[in-house]
């Protein structure tokens, strides 16, 4: 491999397999937070293609799991692939910062996070790197992963510049939806975007282990494509909540008229049901680019009071219909969307909260959430309730065989239900 030559952003100066040579390399990616959700199913990816590849997490329990062939999260085709890369060694996982340092290719996947007052926090990601900073080698290839503030990755570089390590940053954003990852990975296009040429081609040939679609882009362009991207999901479920909101209102039923708008016309195929949006990024990304924008986003701030608004609008109605006060209420399902485990932002809890204080008492099951001690098993609660809300669109509450009112916004069960 040619030596590259030295860059002003601090690129790196000599071959990634030279600098790293004598320093104990014994995997070719090592993923850093890489127990999670979007860390996991990567990992997965990169060994099934077949790359060493180490998992980096604090989290002590998730790494037992790991490595001992369990998932921590449900993800579909997920486990297969673990078992398979635990039993040829493939695939570690550690809680010991020390394996950062024993790959060429370094894959961060900390997001910025938003705060209690939906503010974005764009050192969170520069100090977890600094957390690890001393782990890290000359001629790495480091890969930041999640959803950035637009700006990060230029203080991740410049993090990594003041410290001296000449190592190359690339932002590739991932772009899987929760429970398609081991599809989804392999099947789109993924973003690529750095500062230099060798930089790009360094993380582009690390992705085309996965998909041959590989789209370039500034890193600023990526943070944004990543923020867009998310924001422009968050907006059309407002729209669609909004409009099921003024069907609902005028006594119609409007998963019907969605139905007939979308029946073999290409130009309304897009527009989604209606339901709770919620979930770990939709709302923080798209708060994050009103941020961005200096608050004036009157798109995203209108969505995310639709979004939001949904569980309390879906109680107001009820409270027209029903003596809340003297019934119990069962929520089916607490995640954040149909088919998952994950509670993360889910707007099930926000129905909670207020049915708590409007109803007598309020029961809530799940079949896949395993995270909230307090559910209670769907038997007990259709034979407690009086009344039932679906809070997530799983599979099986469709066919449900029970006499109770069933409040179903999400229209899963095919009965028109309005509230």
């Amino acid at each position: 491999m040619s030596t590259l030559p030295a860059d002003t952003d601090g690129s790196a100066t000599t071959p990634p397999t030279e600098a790293l040579s004598g320093q104990g390399l014994v995997r070719d990616v090592v993923v850093v937070g890489g127990c999670g959700h979007v860390g996991l199913p990567l990992a997965l990816a990169l060994a099934r293609s077949g790359l060493r590849v180490s998992v980096f997490d604090i989290n002590p329990e998730s790494v037992d799991q790991v490595n001992a062939g369990q998932l921590p999260f449900d993800e579909a085709g997920a486990a297969e692939t673990l078992m398979a890369a635990r039993a040829s060694e493939m695939l570690v996982a550690s809680t010991n910062p020390n394996v950062i340092s024993t790959a060429e290719n370094v894959i961060v996947v900390i997001g910025t996070p938003v705060d209690e007052h939906l503010n974005p926090s764009p050192q969170a990601v520069p100090n977890a790197i600094a957390g690890f900073v001393d782990h890290l080698r000359a001629g790495q290839l480091i890969i930041l992963r999640s959803t950035l503030y637009p700006g990060v990755t230029a203080l991740v570089e410049r993090l990594l510049r003041e410290r001296g390590l000449e190592v190359d940053v690339a932002f590739c954003p991932e772009r899987i939806a929760e429970g398609r990852a081991m599809a989804e990975l392999f099947s789109l296009p993924q973003i690529v975007s750095a500062r230099t040429r060798p930089t790009l081609d360094r993380a582009t040939t690390l992705f085309r282990r996965l998909t041959g679609d590989i789209v370039e882009l500034e890193p600023e362009e990526a943070e944004l494509a990543k923020l867009f991207t998310n924001t422009w999901r968050y907006i059309k479920f407002a729209t669609a909540n909004q409009l099921y909101m003024i069907a609902n209102d005028f006594g119609l039923d409007f998963e019907r008229i969605r139905s007939a708008i979308t029946h073999n016309y290409p130009r309304a195929a897009d527009m989604p049901a209606a339901g709770f949006a919620a979930g770990p990024c939709l709302f923080k990304d798209t708060m994050q680019l009103a941020a961005f924008n200096n608050n004036q986003f009157t798109l995203g701030h209108a969505s995310m009071m639709i979004n939001e608004g949904m569980p309390l609008y879906v109680v107001a109605r009820l409270e027209r219909e029903y003596d809340l006060a003297n019934m119990i209420i069962g929520i089916l399902g607490m995640a954040f969307k149909g088919e998952s485990d994950d509670i993360r932002s889910s707007l099930s809890y926000k129905l909670k909260r207020i049915l708590a204080f409007k109803a007598k008492s309020v029961l809530c099951t799940d079949p896949y959430v395993t995270v909230d001690p307090n559910l209670t098993p769907l038997d007990e609660v259709l034979r407690q309730a009086d009344l039932l809300v679906v809070g997530a669109p799983h599979d099986r509450y469709a066919t449900l065989d029970t006499t109770l009112p069933v409040i179903d916004l999400f229209d899963i069960r095919g009965k028109g239900v309005r509230v």
